[in-house]
């Protein structure tokens, strides 16, 4: 979808400015954030798409002037509701007032080292062969969901070149909303900077995505 999280190309919001020696937390909440996040995605109710579809859907105005953990900690209230773990009237509470649905499995203190050292691989195999070869010049599609895509609004019908195939993967498209994994072959495609931005781009650029196959049309 085209949500406040698709800045790729946007003007407006300054320079990129890294921050030296960033900590991985800048406060002792965005700790407990994460942690909460972790422990409610093991529960099995979502996919990690369904919960980045969730991010998305925050109000751009609420997106924009929101912190990182702030972001996933709106989405994780959302979900919890979507799917019968809390109301919102207990989540602005504080306080259990209804039976809550049951977790398809819980994550316990010592579960965590390996799951967190397995992560969640969404590589899967599928049975038909590469539609596209390195070398070949594609085509991304235009298009403007209302639902999930992985594909950035300013890589949409855009020619360029497939540089490698990266495999097959659950599809993150119709994964988000229920529509089962599906899985596509994975590219990697290169654009130059002009097919990007256009006029005045910086001729040396070039810009790498991995689109799935059914983002991209023969050239």
């Amino acid at each position: 979808m085209n949500g406040p999280h698709d800045l790729g190309g946007q003007m407006g919001f300054g320079p990129v400015a890294p921050e030296k020696d960033e900590p991985y937390f800048h406060a002792e909440w965005e700790k407990r954030a994460l942690g909460i996040t972790l422990s409610c995605g093991a529960f099995g109710a979502w996919s990690i798409d369904e919960s980045r579809h969730a991010r998305e859907n925050i109000p751009p105005a609420d997106y924009l002037t929101a912190s990182y953990y702030e972001i996933w900690s709106r989405a994780l209230e959302v979900l919890l509701e979507r799917h019968g773990f809390a109301t919102r009237t207990e989540i602005d509470s504080g306080h259990k007032q209804t039976v809550p649905a049951t977790p398809k499995r819980i994550l316990a203190a010592d579960m965590v080292p390996g799951v967190l050292a397995r992560g969640g691989p969404c590589d899967r195999p599928v049975d038909t062969e590469p539609l596209f070869q390195p070398g070949d010049r594609v085509r991304t599609r235009n298009f403007n969901p209302t639902t999930h895509t992985r594909l950035p609004r300013y890589a949409r019908s855009k020619t360029g070149v497939v540089e490698a195939v990266q495999g097959s993967y659950v599809f993150p498209d119709d994964n988000a909303h229920g529509s089962g994994e599906n899985p596509q072959w994975v590219y990697t495609v290169v654009f130059d900077g002009g097919e990007i931005w256009g006029e005045g781009a910086d001729p040396t650029l070039t810009v790498s995505i991995d689109a799935w196959e059914s983002y991209l049309e023969c050239v």
